[in-house]
């Protein structure tokens, strides 16, 4: 007994056997593309003009197809709509239940339309909106950092090195330092939008669309930015989605890194910062922690997005040109990207917008031998050169090492006998505040270079 063909499917007409039951769950990506419904229902109304402007389709025919592309597109919203067994995609099910809603009509929605260049068109729209949302988050995140930044400016702390406490700053210059990083990653993403936003459709399967439908009406209708030019590009072309990911990757890489500092910095062991509680847990078993699982789980979500971003580009490289089935695999990691990366962009907004920061355990960390550079520098302005001045002070603070004292606790007649310009004055420079004051040059730790930056970050959100 030879089985019925495969009618709902749209490739059906071709095969006389049923897909086995596996294959067809294999291959079903509804499950998760269904996300793209809305895209899918935008698409698919602007192709149903263009097949109107080309005479496929009457204006009264038109009007039907789009009403009943609208209904599909509301029972999605509302959560009624009822997908089908034979439903492979977004794509089949839409055009499943159009049909169903307004009769054989709807059969001539998909003419000179391919699956290929309607998933490519889909996944653009969808991602067009989506970083939408995403620029947005990240420009909260700048902007709750620079204000920030502006409100705790008094803060001194030591930079480090290595880890090792290299030189006095401002707390505000810390985390206007995080804040550049995201600035250039602002940047990065408007750049990456002209190459997301170019109209696949009307490529047809490969060779072109038959019925010369105005692809420069539809991108318009669209929002896209440019036309495919090359159809067999237009069709295969995933470079937008690896690249979304690798941007993704580099800003979790700074998201990272701004919660590594962050997870030290709230040890007891510095005690610079405490999480509030809203971004903390406790331990099952050891009742006094207070665990920065927001920061760390903010860690641990780089490296799963960087994984989505290298899984990907492997699918990619073997692939030969056009449409190929393993495309099908662009969507999930790029689906849990996006959602990932959204997630970790408000937590990390909330951590930086509720933290309590403890000055006085800053200022405490500062020893005198965070001013050895100073101390160097000062014998610069006598006119030694530097690198005769760095070996003068390192034997300073060898000194104050071997007497297990602070530098500034050495005499002037100890000075004296590593250099004779050493005056009186040389115990001025042991003071923090004047040394950030010091770094007036663009992009230094004294007040007005930070409140210069703080002004182009403020700038940049205006863009």
């Amino acid at each position: 007994m030879t089985d019925a063909p495969t009618k709902q499917k749209l490739w059906g007409g071709r095969f006389t056997g049923k897909t086995d039951p596996l294959m067809h769950a294999f291959n079903q990506s509804l499950k998760y593309d269904q996300r793209m419904h809305a895209a899918d229902i935008r698409g698919s109304i602007a192709y149903t003009k263009s097949l109107t402007l080309v005479g496929i389709l009457t204006k009264e025919e038109e009007n039907r197809i789009v009403d009943g592309l609208k209904a599909v597109g509301k029972e999605w919203e509302d959560g009624v709509f009822q997908p089908q067994e034979d439903d492979e995609d977004i794509h089949t099910a839409n055009e499943r239940r159009l049909s169903e809603l307004i009769g054989p009509l709807g059969g001539k929605l998909h003419t000179g339309r391919s699956r290929n260049d309607q998933v490519a068109t889909d996944m653009r729209l969808w991602l067009l909106e989506e970083v939408k949302t995403v620029e947005e988050s990240l420009k909260a995140l700048i902007r709750v950092m620079v204000e920030r930044a502006d409100k705790e400016k008094d803060y001194l702390l030591p930079g480090y090195t290595h880890l090792q406490r290299g030189q006095p700053i401002r707390w505000s210059h810390l985390l206007l330092s995080h804040a550049f990083s995201y600035r250039n990653d602002l940047d990065r993403l408007r750049q990456l939008i002209p190459r997301i936003s170019v109209l696949p459709l009307g490529s047809g399967a490969l060779a072109g669309n038959p019925f010369v439908v105005d692809r420069e009406f539809l991108a318009k209708e669209l929002g896209f930015q440019s036309v495919a030019e090359n159809s067999l590009w237009g069709v295969g072309d995933r470079d937008f989605i690896a690249e979304f990911m690798m941007w993704a990757s580099l800003v979790m890489t700074h998201i990272s890194k701004l919660a590594e500092d962050l997870v030290i910095y709230s040890t007891a062991e510095f005690g610079f910062i405490t999480l509030s509680d809203a971004y903390s847990t406790g331990s099952s078993m050891m009742p006094q922690k207070k665990n920065p699982d927001s920061l760390e789980l903010l860690r641990g979500k780089s490296g799963r997005i960087f994984g989505n971003m290298a899984g990907f580009l492997m699918t990619l490289k073997g692939l030969p040109s056009t449409y190929n089935k393993d495309l099908q695999e662009d969507k999930e990691p790029l689906f849990d990207t996006v959602d990932n990366l959204s997630a970790c962009l408000q937590i990390a907004e909330g951590v930086i917008a509720t933290l309590n920061v403890h000055g006085e355990k800053m200022r405490a960390a500062l020893t005198m031998d965070v001013l050895a550079t100073d101390l160097a520098d000062y014998l610069v302005r006598k006119g030694i050169p530097f690198r005769e001045t760095h070996h003068v002070s390192g034997r300073a603070v060898a000194l104050a090492e071997a007497r297990q004292c602070q530098l500034n606790e050495l005499t002037l007649e100890d000075f004296k006998s590593l250099n004779k310009e050493f005056t009186e004055d040389i115990f001025e420079i042991f003071d923090f505040e004047a040394s950030v004051e010091r770094r007036q040059a663009i992009g230094g730790t004294s007040r007005n270079m930070v409140e210069r930056q703080i002004s182009v970050l403020r700038a940049a959100l205006q863009g």
